[in-house]
């Protein structure tokens, strides 16, 4: 990025239901190519580069994240924040924005996330209510669900429980904190009577791997879990993997900042 010395950091939230994922995609609506239209739009030009933090799958929310943006020249963003907010239409927040030092990377200074999966298993669920979580009968007790949550803590090798692509090789990923919870109150006045959270966070995860840990705590015995966890290439059939429109990237951490 040495041709474009300027650097900036914005933490980002963004409503994910409206849009196929994070990368940008022809033809379709991405969290980049949206805010590549606005930056566009507001500094006049198109001699700058984008990196986020995180590339969610299409449909995934996020709270909290950060999109790193590099210049030529630099840029007093603060007086027009809120005409990059105004363009992006509520869909997507820019919530602050400050300068950082060019060689800061952005992608290697994540130290841990943290993802909420939403959902209830109400009988009277609302089909509003399915804007911010999702629908599962027949699942496990709370009481179940927590302790098999409670199996993914610690690093574990978790190709059973991802979308394996392309030469992808490490599955191993260290898990931090896992639970489920009950939430007391959400989002909207169409919300179930009782709505959960899993809760999981973590160095890093891979792709699906947190909505098909969502299905085998909703589904699975613990023995499952542990089985698939202690011999991950065992001839295993694969974990099917929750919707996504009850995924939020909750939390980015950072280091070196």
């Amino acid at each position: 990025m040495r041709s474009r010395p300027y650097s900036y950091l914005f933490s980002i939230s963004y409503y994910g239901a409206r849009f196929k994922g994070w990368a940008k995609q022809k033809g379709q609506p991405t969290v980049e190519g949206k805010l590549e239209r606005v930056f566009r739009f507001v500094l006049g030009h198109e001699d700058f580069r984008l990196i986020g933090s995180s590339r969610t799958d299409s449909g995934v929310s996020c709270r909290q994240g950060f999109v790193q943006i590099f210049l030529r020249e630099e840029v007093d963003f603060e007086p027009i924040l809120l005409a990059l907010n105004v363009n992006l239409n509520g869909e997507i927040r820019l919530n602050a924005v400050h300068e950082i030092p060019r060689d800061f990377n952005l992608i290697q200074s994540v130290s841990q996330k943290t993802y909420r999966y939403y959902f209830s298993d109400s009988e009277s669920f609302h089909p509003f209510a399915s804007a911010f979580l999702t629908s599962a009968f027949q699942i496990n007790s709370l009481e179940r669900m927590q302790e098999n949550a409670s199996l993914f803590v610690g690093k574990h090798d978790f190709r059973v429980f991802c979308r394996i692509s392309g030469d992808k090789k490490d599955f191993t990923r260290e898990i931090f904190e896992a639970k489920v919870f009950e939430i007391k109150t959400f989002f909207t006045d169409f919300s179930p009577e009782k709505t959960y959270s899993f809760e999981v966070t973590g160095t890093g995860f891979l792709y699906h791997q947190v909505r098909k840990m969502v299905h085998a705590i909703w589904y699975f015995s613990s023995n499952q879990i542990k089985e698939r966890l202690a011999n991950p290439e065992g001839p295993w059939e694969p974990v099917p993997t929750a919707s996504a429109n009850g995924l939020v990237l909750w939390e980015t951490v950072l280091d070196n900042l």
